[in-house]
């Protein structure tokens, strides 16, 4: 007897499905189970199309691919339509996959049979139960949510308790494992469900060995073993290992990404699972989630420690000491991409060992460009800074150095093999500039000279508690100009003084500009005086990063984020009298807004003075001072102010020297006189005042005695 007469006597349909040609040949059984005549026919892809129930189709092709992919047999139930699109019945399909070499590579043939299901059942198309249309949805929202939260996860160790929280619908896994390859050794990446001892005998376990995982790894191909028996007869080397665990069912799925497989992903079962189509489908697409997860995990970690190492190996230690005073420093970058950017600080001890530079610097841009340029420009000043130069002569180089760099790249051409010769100049040929600031610092005296290049002046918080910024002279940011001038002053940090330099990052962070930026971080300086330098140093940064820094307060539309850098310095050993509240302040003759900025000096220097009445006026009569230096003499204004004593009996002494050896005259001005009024107003609003001359010019003073002071 013939096969197609036996096959035809149980009602069982042969069908061959050619992938490259697009060809199914039925033959007459298989036909007739189509709903056409019975008789051997070939039909197209779309006409075989065109008489399954389009979800059943869908599902089918799902199954073919799974099964192409795996080696394994593709089993579905399908609904067969007539012209009209009515369900006619309901038929099983099983077929085996056959590779084929075409010209173009690989292709497959499917070879299987055909037979009717008689009794149907409604919405049942894998003979599952009449809720199967309900687990395919189940199904479906599993998928979605494992994909969600397996792509948030952002490291190894989350990715895996992800996948270890996951409940698949109907079949959740006892155990889990994660195995990945390291040359020609498996490795055990993690594991769940298991006891912690459990990976030993599995770790570094050789590819070749016969190992359900180890072939998986070899071949790419997924292993589903529903029962105990079939593992042992497959892999009677390694089940004396596995039979300890309790399971019954055992699923390995290859990790493939890019297509590489990079592992093995192990379900294990401890009740039956004959794994359907349907669950060897579930199983599939979660691992391939999964090794993009592990993926994406290992590339942030890789991320993660090459931003650590660079930071660890561009920022400086905090030594030595400094005799007589506390450092302390702290970075901070941005928190996207690689977590490095070119803002930096340094301190480098000086020739003779008695003083010591602070350098605090921002490179334009927070990227690992920024970060190169910032590595050199550092080594750059560490340099000039070991010949013994003054602070102006090290940002002088420093800036002719970094406007050389580019000065050169762009007269040679290219410099980079990735360049293009199309005339467009990539990023690495764009100039890029710093500011910087540089100090060199006398701990035996306090005196700090300060060279500054474009960056944001220091902050010195007095022994009382008060915070003021300190307006230095400066040039040009470094790179701008091949020769620059940058100018020293000289500020003296008295006994309990706390000195802060920062870049803009810690004051514009979260949509401020420089004054709402400082208003920001004042109160922080000012309440965090009898603490230590580090917790300060936590305490400023938390205002900018921390739950409670407001990052949308700011006057600004966009949120500005930026890289931080931070260096605190304190003078110790506060003597029992309380030091003097001192500001200084240089107003130019070619710029007289900065009397606007003396005003506000003063004002700030006298933030907490018993009577503001006073206040005013020593403001009015300080703007009367200078503003006659600038109209009357043809020099600077040089601007002391100090205030002494314990509080309530403070003396205020403010005092603009010049050098003109003219001297003010005391003056009647008539009612409409626009001028003439200053040393009226002196008499009538100060304690005491004078005028001193000296060797070179004259100095004019005033002092206010604070309610309850003694003259």
């Amino acid at each position: 007897m013939r096969t197609e007469d036996v096959l035809a006597a149980i009602a069982t349909g042969v069908w061959r499905w050619d992938n490259a040609a697009g060809i199914v040949t039925l033959d007459a059984e298989a036909a007739r189970l189509f709903g056409l005549p019975a008789e051997p026919t070939v039909l197209s892809e779309a006409a075989t199309r065109a008489r399954l129930h389009p979800v059943d189709w869908n599902e089918i092709y799902a199954v073919v691919r799974l099964a192409v992919a795996e080696g394994t047999l593709a089993e579905a139930h399908v609904r067969v339509v007539d012209a009209e699109g009515r369900v006619i019945r309901t038929i099983r399909s099983r077929s085996k996959p056959l590779i084929t070499e075409r010209e173009y590579g690989e292709d497959y043939e499917l070879i299987g049979t055909l037979q009717e299901i008689v009794e149907p059942q409604q919405g049942a198309l894998t003979g599952r139960s009449p809720v199967a249309g309900d687990w395919r949805r189940s199904r479906e929202a599993f998928l979605l949510d494992a994909g969600r939260a397996l792509a948030e996860a952002r490291s190894t160790a989350e990715v895996l308790r992800v996948a270890a929280s996951l409940s698949m619908p109907g079949f959740s896994p006892d155990g889990l494992a994660v195995f990945g390859v390291d040359g020609e050794r498996l490795t055990i990446i993690g594991h769940h469900g298991n006891p912690d001892n459990a990976e030993g005998p599995f770790t570094n376990m050789s590819v070749n060995t016969n190992y359900p995982a180890a072939e998986v790894v070899r071949t790419g191909r997924a292993i589903y073993l529903p029962t105990a028996k079939e593992f042992h007869d497959r892999y009677p080397a390694t089940w004396s290992i596995v039979k300890g665990f309790g399971r019954q069912s055992w699923a390995y799925v290859p990790l493939i990404v890019a297509g590489r497989t990079m592992g093995a992903w192990m379900a294990a079962f401890k009740n039956p699972v004959t794994f359907t189509p349907d669950e060897r489908s579930v199983l599939t697409t979660v691992a391939r989630m999964l090794a993009q997860a592990l993926a994406r995990a290992e590339v942030a970690e890789s991320e993660r420690e090459l931003s650590l190492g660079l930071q660890r190996s561009m920022m400086p230690t905090l030594g030595p000491e400094i005799p007589g005073m506390s450092v302390a420093a702290r970075y901070v970058p941005t928190g996207g991409g690689l977590q490095v950017g070119g803002d930096w600080y340094d301190i480098i001890p000086l020739p003779g060992g008695a003083k010591v530079a602070l350098v605090i610097g921002d490179v334009q841009g927070h990227d690992v460009r920024a970060a190169g340029l910032m590595g050199q420009l550092r080594i750059a000043l560490r340099a000039y800074a070991a010949e013994g130069h003054r602070p102006d002569a090290v940002l002088s180089r420093a800036s002719r150095f970094l406007h050389g760099m580019y000065e050169f790249s762009t007269a040679e051409g290219p410099t980079h093999p990735d360049q293009s010769d199309t005339g467009e100049d990539p990023d690495y040929t764009v100039p890029r500039f710093a500011t910087c600031l540089y100090m060199e610092v006398d701990p035996d005296s306090g005196t700090l000279d300060i060279a500054r290049a474009g960056h944001p002046d220091p902050v010195i918080r007095s022994a009382d508690g008060t915070a003021l910024i300190r307006q230095t002279a400066g040039g040009l940011p470094l790179g701008i100009e091949a020769d620059s001038n940058y100018p020293t002053t000289r500020v003296v940090l008295e006994p309990g003084d706390t000195l802060m330099l920062c870049t803009d990052g810690l004051i514009e962070t979260g949509g401020h500009d420089m004054l709402s930026g400082w208003t920001r971080l004042r109160p922080v300086l000012e309440d965090n005086t009898g603490v230590s330098l580090e917790k300060l140093a936590d305490a400023l940064v938390a205002a900018v990063h921390g739950p409670t820094s407001h990052y949308t307060t700011g006057p600004l539309a966009d949120r500005r984020e930026d890289d931080i850098a931070l260096l605190l310095l304190a003078r110790d050993n506060s003597p029992a009298r309380r030091p003097p509240r001192r500001t200084v302040l240089t107003i130019a003759q070619a710029e007289p807004e900065q009397v606007s900025e003396a005003r506000q000096q003063l004002k700030s220097l006298l933030h907490d003075w018993a009577d503001e009445e006073q206040v005013d006026s020593a403001v009015l009569m300080l703007s009367e001072m200078a503003t006659n230096v600038l109209v009357h003499t043809d020099g600077d204004a040089v601007l002391i102010a100090e205030a002494a004593g314990e509080r309530g009996k403070r003396r205020l002494r403010v005092e603009v020297a010049d050098a003109s050896d003219e001297l003010p005259h005391k003056r009647r001005p008539g009612e409409l006189a626009s001028s003439g009024r200053g040393l009226v107003l002196m008499e009538m609003l100060a304690d005491a005042w004078g005028v001193d001359p000296r060797g070179e010019g004259k100095s004019i003073w005033f002092e206010i005695y604070e309610k309850g002071a003694a003259g």
